[in-house]
């Protein structure tokens, strides 16, 4: 008997505006299909031009009338994410979605992005932070809300307070779940600052669980050559239902962390099953390393120094006119 995928109910979301960073393939791919075939008109900010058209041509193949168009952005430079900040804001319309999806994982040895911060920290978190700051104003002009996707591994490891570029060692995956770490810290954060100061934001966040995805996959611009025994494991499990999900299931956390009228700010979504790794989506207890509110502040003001972004000072602004 064919296993029954778990899936969720989008609202018409007709009128919207989504951003979505890393659609031009897996989840991202996935996320940009479900809010276009919901009505949105979903931007794609890409890295690769090439990749971002296929995708759209992949989505147009199922759904001709989706409205799609791709940007520029590559997160690990802070000026082709002050770009993309300026190209949206010269364009002027509000943001209603943006899902923070975008990112990179375990380079064998650690890499710098084009600013000098490590890899990982640079583009999941630090390109993303700079991202929200620079959209800001059309975020709060759409009422927006604000989807970060972390992973499991959110709930390993720690911030390396003293390195957190790992200049002086390097763990690919200790660097990595610092990324994600970092990125929720910063969404929940984003939440309190946002209902403190009435932006009119709201920020949440989401993990896919394990799924087949391209993360661990072959990626020789990272120094990758060839799939990674992990990815193998992921997909013979996902193949046969077992602990694993897919990609189609591992993008339902994010949509509904999205979309649904039900999912609130501050809060963690991610699958339902055993050990939060397949399953329906649902709503789950926040990660114990990203309950510190002084963590959260902390690192907060280390990205805005790192990214030379600030975030209104004055909780008492008025939301912008555009």
């Amino acid at each position: 008997m064919a296993r029954t995928r778990p899936d969720i109910a989008v609202p018409d979301l007709s009128g919207r505006l989504a951003v979505v960073t890393g659609a031009s393939d897996g989840i991202g791919l996935g996320l940009a299909a479900r809010l276009a075939a919901a009505g949105a008109e979903v931007v794609m900010p890409v890295r690769n031009p090439g990749k971002g058209a296929a995708a759209i041509a992949k989505i147009a193949e199922r759904n001709p009338a989706a409205a799609l168009s791709l940007r520029d952005l590559d997160l690990s430079s802070l000026d082709s994410v002050a770009a993309l900040g300026a190209t949206l804001l010269g364009e002027g319309r509000p943001i209603h979605i943006l899902v923070n999806n975008a990112g990179v994982m375990t380079p064998p040895d650690r890499q710098s992005t084009a600013d000098g911060f490590e890899l990982q920290f640079g583009s999941n978190h630090l390109g993303h932070f700079a991202l929200v700051a620079h959209l800001l104003p059309l975020l709060r002009a759409g009422r927006a809300r604000v989807t970060s996707q972390l992973s499991v591994s959110a709930n390993e490891h720690a911030i390396n307070w003293d390195d957190p570029n790992w200049e002086r060692s390097y763990h690919g995956r200790r660097a990595y779940s610092q990324s994600k770490i970092a990125l929720g810290l910063f969404g929940l954060e984003l939440d309190r600052r946002s209902q403190a100061g009435g932006w009119g934001v709201t920020s949440n966040l989401a993990h896919p669980g394990i799924a087949p995805t391209s993360l661990l996959a072959a990626r020789p611009e990272i120094g990758r050559p060839r799939d990674t025994t992990g990815v193998r494991l992921i997909r013979a499990l996902s193949r046969r239902g077992l602990l694993a999900g897919t990609v189609e299931t591992a993008l339902l956390p994010a949509l509904l962390a999205a979309t649904s009228p039900h999912a609130r700010g501050a809060r963690l979504y991610g699958p339902s099953g055993l050990g939060g790794l397949s399953g329906a989506p649902a709503e789950q207890p926040v990660y114990s390393r990203l309950r510190g509110a002084d963590d959260a502040r902390r690192i907060w003001q280390i990205s805005e120094n790192l990214t030379r972004t600030a975030f209104p000072a004055d909780e008492r602004a008025q939301r912008p006119r555009l």
